[in-house]
């Protein structure tokens, strides 16, 4: 076989793995996009599903914002059981999420992340055969939430304090977090008139103030300018609000 058509076959196997992965990327699921972890209960129960066609191993374990983090270099303060686990196709894994008592502040709620690492079984076929395999790590946010909090989660959506300011040769949105809960949000916009000037989505920590840049605004909006955006609620649910920018 010419060096060409090895090459093309190649490249025609490495495309076809690639496939078969983004397929597989999906197979095991967490249920929920988010957890909620009350500081009154001893541990929660996260489930995996495999709806995949083939068993998959998997790796878990919980990071305090480290997109980089590994389980041996992880120091958040929790614990889960199983961290390594076999989850055979069309069946589930519950996974025992145990805060480990650290100090964290009392007055308002603390962020950290659960990964879950996917890691495709040993590919089939003659050992010569180039074949692409990849494995795919989920990670969803862990609040952490001490008892009596004021106010309620559903609550802080509108305390959200939106203002407009320069940044560099443009303008962004300033957004004042007052409330004692984390603000989640997508699809954030400033819209003046008929105009609508996309943002960044992200998220706005308990009296945290973050800036979000509208790059395509470039010149101050009139009287009447509003922020829109999708919260995004403890279930996963997105929550429309619409606010007034401050003046």
């Amino acid at each position: 076989m010419s060096g060409v058509k090895k090459n093309l076959r190649r490249s025609a196997l490495a495309l076809l793995a690639t496939l078969v992965c983004s397929q597989a990327m999906a197979g095991v699921v967490i249920t929920g996009t988010r957890l909620v972890y009350p500081a009154s209960q001893k541990e929660i129960t996260v489930k995996l599903n495999n709806n995949g066609t083939r068993p998959a191993l998997i790796q878990s374990w919980v990071d305090s914002g480290d997109v980089e983090s590994s389980p041996t270099r992880s120091k958040a303060p929790f614990v889960l059981s199983p961290p390594v686990s076999r989850i055979d196709p069309g069946k589930g894994q519950s996974l025992r999420l145990m805060f480990t008592g650290a100090a964290l502040p009392a007055n308002q709620e603390s962020v950290f992340w659960l990964n879950v690492l996917e890691i495709p079984p040993k590919a089939d076929g003659p050992v010569d055969l180039n074949v692409l395999q990849m494995a795919f790590r989920s990670r969803i946010k862990i609040f952490y939430r001490p008892d009596g909090l004021p106010g309620k989660p559903a609550e802080a959506i509108d305390q959200l304090q939106w203002t407009l300011i320069r940044q560099g040769q443009g303008f962004a949105l300033q957004a004042y977090n007052p409330s004692a809960f984390h603000v989640s949000q997508v699809e954030l916009a400033l819209v003046a008139g008929t105009q609508r000037y996309a943002s960044e989505d992200g998220m706005v920590g308990p009296g945290q103030t973050k800036v979000f840049a509208v790059p395509t605004l470039k010149s101050a909006p009139g009287a009447g300018a509003q922020v829109e955006f999708n919260a995004i609620n403890d279930y996963g649910a997105l929550v429309p609000s619409k606010q007034v920018l401050k003046p």
